[in-house]
């Protein structure tokens, strides 16, 4: 395929959705036998190549795997990528050229311009004389080079180099958002567990406190049930878990929950034991778990129920935890999971863990929550038993 060809193709994919490429890849066959038709598919399919290792970002390790499908939608017998530091990869012909391929990106670097260089190069059989490099930003920024190498530059690999970059940085940009989605989970579940420290722990210290004259052998049970709690609530490693770690640590939070509101909390599992294996994200259950205690208890008299249900749906595990307590307003729910009303700890708990729903398994994923002031609360959690990625460590 022409280079330049390559490039205007390249360059519609920088907003092409993700559902629509999809779509094309898996209709290859209906594709028609047109050479324009079939450029058209592999460019397609060069770049779908090309795109996963780049969404790490800029490394030596996604440079290297993405290097020959970008080499080849530029058409060129070899390229270099840089970041601002150092050679990444240089792949194709004329080898003894890497050697200074991190100096040809100088200028570039430095000023963000596209540059055309002619080398000189003693070797008669090598095929590259030329080099057009361009720059590869990120908010702006200039964060690492595209250098294409070829025996002469023509207007066309200028311009197929330029463009294939600017689908390079809308990928380091992709890899930046995950980047940004992922410090802010991480930064909210942090927020999670601070949550359990000023109000939970304060209870359950004072809770335990109570039982060291009157049954001494159960504030000792208690203080061990607090220590697993808090150890599984505020480890450091692990994105994931399995559900039966996840219920096991619910049910410690209960056990101290039942031990300060004594008859007054009834609590129903029914928990299906095939699903038990299941990876979850981590913390996934628990803060709906407190939401429920704390709108079944605190804001109602009397006899608070919760229930608690994770069973086999098929590909899926389904988890429910209800309530029969004092409800929300649909309109706050709305803006809680919005993200638009983080006040009280419900507030935090629910968008976090919906969130996080969202960015592992899709947007299909999510929460769905059944309330209504007075109505009590049902939260309905689903999670594919088996999804790439996802294992609990």
């Amino acid at each position: 395929m022409e280079p330049l060809v390559a490039a205007l193709v390249v360059a519609a994919l920088v907003s092409v959705p993700a559902v629509v490429l999809w779509r094309v890849l898996r209709g290859r066959r209906d594709l028609g036998s047109s050479p324009a038709e079939r450029a058209t598919f592999e460019t397609l399919h060069t770049a779908s190549l090309a795109a996963p290792p780049l969404r790490a970002g800029l490394t030596k390790a996604g440079a290297l795997k993405a290097s020959r499908h970008i080499r080849e939608l530029l058409g060129s017998p070899a390229i270099a990528i840089t970041n601002g530091e150092e050679l990444l990869v240089y792949d194709g012909a004329g080898e003894h050229h890497a050697r200074d391929a991190f100096e040809h990106a100088a200028g570039t670097l430095k000023d963000g311009r596209t540059q055309v260089l002619a080398l000189d190069c003693y070797r008669p059989e090598c095929p590259v004389r030329h080099a057009v490099v361009v720059p590869l930003t990120t908010d702006d920024r200039v964060v690492g080079s595209l250098a294409a190498y070829g025996d002469h530059a023509s207007a066309g690999l200028v311009r197929a180099a330029q463009e294939v970059a600017r689908w390079v940085d809308s990928q380091l940009e992709l890899a930046e958002l995950d980047r940004s989605r992922t410090m802010l989970m991480e930064a909210e579940v942090r927020a999670l567990r601070a949550q359990i420290s000023p109000h939970f722990i304060y209870n359950s210290l004072t809770t335990i406190a109570s039982f060291v004259r009157t049954d001494p052998e159960r504030a000792r049970e208690l203080l061990l049930e607090f220590a697993d709690f808090t150890r599984y609530s505020f480890r450091r490693h692990g994105d994931f878990t399995t559900l039966a770690e996840e219920l096991r640590s619910i049910d410690r939070y209960l056990t101290l929950e039942r031990a300060r509101f004594g008859d007054q909390l009834q609590v129903t599992l029914r928990i299906a034991p095939e699903v038990l294996p299941v990876a979850v994200p981590f913390l996934c259950l628990q803060p709906l778990v407190e939401n429920a205690v704390r709108h079944g208890l605190e804001g109602k008299p009397g006899v608070g129920r919760i229930t608690i249900v994770a069973e086999d749906a098929g590909a899926e595990c389904g988890i429910t935890v209800e309530d029969d307590g004092i409800g929300m307003d649909p309109d706050r729910l709305r803006r809680v999971l919005a993200g638009e009303d983080r006040s009280g700890a419900g507030g935090i708990g629910l968008a976090n863990v919906d969130e996080r729903l969202r960015q592992v398994y899709g947007d299909e994923y999510g929460l769905v929550v059944e309330t209504g002031q007075g109505a009590g609360t049902k939260v309905t959690v689903r999670v594919p038993k088996y999804h790439p990625g996802v294992s609990a460590s």
